[in-house]
């Protein structure tokens, strides 16, 4: 087993989530994987069914019952994962927007630099996005601003979701008390990081759209995030995170 357990959430994926758990099983570094399913109706999950034959002890599989948000598909992973021996759990999509080989200088900046969480961030460097249309790298730009302005967090990309965590990041942060679902969870997760004062670094990954399946985004998930962040600081400024 190793010490190392990267989350993916699925709906859909099953044009993607093989190449995606092959590519990270032929990483230099060894990871176990967990698929998080929200009963796919294109049966995502029996696909990774499948591949647990050929990967045993190193690809697992957890199937909710429905579909209620990136946020509780993420928690429903951390709690799996800090119920076993994982020291370091990493967020990651399943649609290649995300590079895995990059997965690797995740871990090495939490073991090597000493830092208690690390984010594959877009907007450290410039803004290192592919395959988006201006409109809406401009919007999840401001979006970032916006953040950063209301909290007060020093973290350039905060609605990213390539992320590891050191395992003590996720047991001091109340699992119970997150309330959001969509981007506004990542934020959410960041801020009370950042709160709890834990040693957070971003490095810099090119982030590509994907090339196939259907997005997850809605105007809903947008709205949470935009309310959601004036939450999270009037909460703050009342000293109950």
């Amino acid at each position: 087993m190793s010490h190392k357990l990267v989350i993916i959430p699925t709906y859909n994926e099953i044009e993607n989530i093989e190449k995606v758990l092959r590519n990270i099983f032929s990483q230099s570094v060894d990871f176990d994987i967990l698929v998080v399913d929200d009963s796919s109706p294109d049966k995502t999950w029996a696909l990774v069914q499948e591949l647990q034959e050929e990967f045993k002890n190193r690809l697992h599989l957890e199937i909710r019952k429905s579909k209620s948000g990136l946020g509780k598909a993420y928690l429903h992973g951390f709690r799996w994962a800090l119920e076993r021996s994982y020291d370091y759990i990493f967020e990651m999509d399943a649609d290649f927007s995300h590079n895995p080989n990059d997965l690797i200088r995740l871990y090495n900046t939490c073991v090597k630099d000493d830092f208690d969480m690390s984010i594959g961030s877009r907007y450290i460097k410039g803004v290192n996005v592919v395959n988006w249309p201006m409109k809406r790298v401009l919007l999840s730009w401001l979006a970032s601003k916006y953040v950063k302005i209301i909290t007060g967090l020093p973290i350039e990309d905060t609605t990213a979701g390539f992320i590891c965590y050191h395992r003590k990041v996720l047991e001091d942060i109340d699992l119970n008390k997150i309330k959001f679902v969509g981007y506004a969870f990542q934020i959410e997760m960041k801020f009370k990081a950042y709160k709890k004062g834990f040693k957070i670094k971003e490095i810099p990954v090119i982030f590509t759209d994907r090339t196939k399946g259907k997005s997850k985004m809605n105007t809903g998930i947008i709205k949470e995030a935009v309310f959601g962040v004036m939450s999270l600081k009037l909460k703050s400024l009342l000293g109950k995170i």
